[in-house]
């Protein structure tokens, strides 16, 4: 069971409300039911250059409607990055992206342009971009109450002594262990054989599709996070990130949380921080139309032709931090509660008056219920030739029911 990756599609989101408040709306003094009634086919362009050596990511999207609810992939273009020294980093078409063919870094003094070419022959590029001053960011958890509820704060941290880099941009990932609760190595069936009155029985018998009591959920920021340190007397940051509370079962076995600083130059920290501004406006039907809010591309062939997004070249770092609930709360007397409510259901396995023989067969191909324990039946008047089965919600019992078992290739135990 694989995660779907929906990384980017915050920028992808902003970039569209930022076209819908600058193309499609004027001033509103009634109640206006949204739908679309002018549309702009514009390219969204959301690509980043680091100074880590890896495989670049480009992202190419178009805006869509009011109606529509994803950003459709620009397929079929022609992604390059050239530098100051002519060297040419080629990309090619990915799933949902471009990719570099080869592992590439920013280096500091050289000059980084992206370069487009889509299927219809359309030609756009950015301005010359410089690798930012670099920053080495820290992550550090700690306890802390907040509004009378106890919990672990994810505090963030980072100094220049240099005072070069000033503006900065976070992303965080986060990951948790899901361990089911009311797992089973086996499951039950229908038996081929009834019972001695004719009725229905059931034998138990070993899952064989896979893992299914250890999942792993990945969750990423799904916001625009921009610092500056302009007007303090140091180019230093110090700030919670993420606060999770004692009780929330994202921590109940085992956590992790990356978190990675980009350093921004003055033009694409003001670009992101008018997304963001436009993305918490209380509507987008406000009196004040704040127009096109134009990066640093352009096209190559119409002057005229909007473009949205920025094409940047950053120094990033990152920190991976992991702890189980006991590392931080060791001495908590509960641990967090599971997802959802495990209750279990007890069925005498017979087919009398108030027995549970119809619903144990209802549960066979149940997608709502799984097997969990098989017991004595010790009911008044039932002999030890009857049992029971104890059934739960299949959450519980099957983590992949909303999680992956896939685990990820950072994840150390």
């Amino acid at each position: 069971m694989k995660l779907k990756n929906n990384n980017k599609m915050c920028f992808v989101r902003l970039a569209f409300k930022l076209v819908l408040c600058g193309l499609l709306f004027s001033s509103c003094t009634e109640q206006y039911i949204m739908q679309t009634n002018t549309f702009e086919d514009i390219l969204v362009v959301n690509g980043i250059v680091t100074n880590e050596l890896r495989l670049q990511e480009i992202k190419l999207n178009r805006t869509y409607r009011l109606e529509e609810d994803k950003a459709p992939f620009e397929k079929g273009a022609n992604v390059y990055v050239t530098d100051s020294d002519n060297v040419v980093y080629e990309f090619e078409e990915d799933v949902n992206s471009y990719m570099s063919k080869s592992e590439f870094k920013a280096v500091p003094g050289k000059k980084y342009q992206l370069n487009i070419i889509t299927k219809d022959g359309k030609s756009y590029s950015s301005t010359p971009e410089t690798l930012t001053a670099e920053s080495e960011v820290k992550v550090t958890p700690t306890i802390q109450t907040i509004d009378g509820e106890k919990g672990v704060q994810i505090d963030i941290s980072s100094f220049d002594p240099t005072s070069q880099s000033k503006f900065y941009r976070y992303e965080y990932d986060e990951t948790y262990k899901i361990v089911a609760p009311k797992w089973s190595p086996d499951k039950h069936v229908l038996a081929p054989f009834v019972t001695p009155e004719g009725n229905p029985d059931f034998i138990l018998v070993p899952r064989t599709n896979g893992e299914t009591k250890i999942c792993y959920t990945t969750k990423k920021l799904d916001d625009l996070l921009l610092k500056s340190t302009i007007g303090l007397t140091e180019d230093r940051t110090d700030f919670p990130i993420r606060f999770i509370s004692v009780k929330d079962p994202i921590i109940r076995e085992r956590y992790s949380i990356v978190v990675r600083q980009y350093v921004q130059n003055l033009a694409s920290y003001t670009y992101y921080k008018t997304l963001k501004d436009l993305s918490i406006s209380k509507s987008i039907l406000s009196q004040t139309q704040t127009g096109f809010n134009y990066g640093n591309l352009k096209s190559n062939d119409d002057a005229s032709e909007k473009i949205v997004g920025y094409f940047e070249v950053s120094s990033v770092s990152s920190q991976r931090l992991f702890f189980n609930f006991r590392d931080v709360f060791p001495k908590e007397a509960n641990y967090p509660p599971y997802f959802i409510d495990c209750t279990e259901e007890n069925l005498p396995n017979c087919w009398e008056r108030f027995c549970g023989g119809p619903k144990i067969l209802s549960y066979i191909n149940s997608i709502s219920f799984l097997y969990y324990a098989r017991i004595p039946d010790r009911s008044p008047g039932r002999n030890s030739d009857y049992s029971a089965y104890i059934f739960v919600p299949a959450d519980c019992g099957d983590c992949t029911k909303f999680s992956s078992n896939i685990k990820p290739l950072f994840w150390v135990d």
